[in-house]
């Protein structure tokens, strides 16, 4: 029972990427949040925008965008913050494309 919540066996397990030095945990969860609120944000803008995107799908697109370390929070924090237009854009391009694809399947179907 001595090992079961150790950073060492939890990182064996892969329930854990590393641990995070004590003196360096309150910036890093910031970060960590900061990050998780606004890429939920973008990602819940991009599944609304095209309804055949799952969380996956949509953290992809943003992954495909974000120029910087994608494992770095504060990097991809600044990165969504310095180009919020540019993922804004994509989004309403998306959602611009969905809206034609539905159009045109419709089209489709009166057709038949």
């Amino acid at each position: 029972a001595d090992l079961h919540d150790k950073t060492g066996r939890m990182k064996a397990k892969g329930v854990i990427k590393d641990a995070v030095p004590w003196a360096e945990s309150r910036t890093y969860f910031f970060y960590l949040a900061k990050r998780r609120i606004a890429q939920d944000n973008y990602v819940s803008q991009l599944r609304a925008a095209d309804s055949s995107l799952d969380n996956n799908g949509a953290l992809d697109i943003l992954k495909g965008m974000c120029s910087a370390d994608w494992e770095d929070n504060a990097a991809v924090l600044d990165y969504y913050t310095a180009n919020d237009a540019d993922i804004t854009a994509k989004i309403s391009e998306m959602k611009t494309a969905a809206i034609k694809a539905k159009i045109a399947e419709l089209e489709k179907e009166l057709a038949e």
